[in-house]
């Protein structure tokens, strides 16, 4: 997946990070002026910032330019839209798989778009739940959708790395607005999601 949209990096934000990293590398115990971690506070400056980029990003301006008025009136459904994020509460990550669904009222929005949302709202220092909610509350916004309806399964190496350590959990988190929240028709959107129609 390209990020060619990610902006330039910040200079003075990018000093900032990498005095921080490199107290956090003397901290831990290990010499910061050892070879293999010399530019180690650099590049882990610039991948704070890259990881975090949602918080410079605007989700309904991206929807906003990329909708078009269509009569089309069915559920339209992107799946497996991959998501990389990091956990608020130790700043470890988690990683899985979005499924998004719409049920257009008038207007749709280019397919492209939708994983651009998730990224923007993935980029953040995050929960999955609030993940979820924020994703589904934009494109109910925006699109004011017949309905519309988010499902994210991933995985956290906050529970995998340490705490309980366990490797085999998975977390999925869900929502629903308007014509999703009829049974029959979330029903119709679980099926396809689970589906290989590849």
């Amino acid at each position: 997946m390209s990020y060619s949209y990610f902006e330039q990096y910040d200079d003075e934000r990018t000093d900032k990070l990498r005095e921080s990293f490199s107290e956090i590398i003397q901290n831990v115990g290990e010499n910061p002026d050892r070879e293999g971690v010399l530019k180690t506070p650099e590049r882990a400056a610039k991948a704070m910032q890259f990881l975090t980029q949602g918080y410079t990003m605007d989700a309904e301006k991206i929807l906003q330019k990329a909708i078009f008025h269509e009569k089309y009136d069915e559920m339209v459904v992107v799946k497996d839209i991959e998501l990389y994020s990091l956990c608020e509460h130790h700043m470890l990550p988690f990683f899985g798989k979005a499924h998004i669904a719409y049920i257009p009222n008038g207007k749709i929005v280019g397919l492209s778009k939708l994983p651009r949302v998730v990224d923007v709202f993935a980029r953040r220092l995050q929960v999955q739940e609030r993940l979820t909610h924020d994703i589904l509350e934009c494109l109910n916004k925006t699109l004011q959708p017949q309905g519309v309806a988010v499902v994210i399964e991933a995985v956290h190496m906050c529970m995998m790395m340490r705490g309980v350590q366990k490797q085999n959990s998975a977390t999925t988190t869900s929502g629903f607005r308007g014509q999703f929240e009829k049974q029959e028709t979330r029903n119709e959107f679980l099926k396809l999601i689970s589906s290989d129609l590849r």
